[in-house]
């Protein structure tokens, strides 16, 4: 998958806190397609948006945001987002300098030269993780 740059931020009004909700990848490791995804610590209901560097949409379910300091944090939707896979790039908008599971996410799609958005999705938890190669892993 695609990084994505410049993700579109927007400063509004959204209802604060973060409430204790999300999926919990339970200590598991998991493979994706190059490397295997290990998870380290317990998730976040929030992350800080100022340290989010660029992320990476890996499916219609799935966001993994990397950190200024190297830190990854994957999050996973409680439910499908319908095209974020496909168009790999959303928005979202937040009074605060947290992005936290409690938040809204929209999915953008680009018509005519226009952004548009789509539907809007809920944030899980923010589940660290360190990506291992798979040649790292079997040596």
């Amino acid at each position: 998958m695609r990084a994505l740059a410049p993700v579109l931020i927007s400063a509004l009004l959204v209802t604060g806190g973060c409430a204790a909700a999300g999926t919990n990848m339970g200590g598991k490791s998991s493979v994706d397609d190059n490397y295997t995804v290990k998870t380290i610590g317990e998730p976040k209901t929030c992350i800080m948006r100022s340290n989010i560097s660029s992320t990476d949409v890996i499916d219609d379910q799935t966001i993994d945001f990397k950190m200024r300091n190297g830190d990854i944090y994957r999050n996973v939707l409680p439910h499908k987002c319908s095209g974020l896979g496909f168009e790999e790039a959303f928005s979202y908008k937040t009074s605060t300098n947290q992005l936290c599971n409690v938040d809204i996410i929209h999915v953008l799609t680009q018509t005519g030269g226009q952004l548009d958005t789509r539907g809007a999705c809920g944030l899980g938890k923010f589940q660290q993780i360190e990506k291992i190669s798979k040649t790292e892993s079997e040596d």
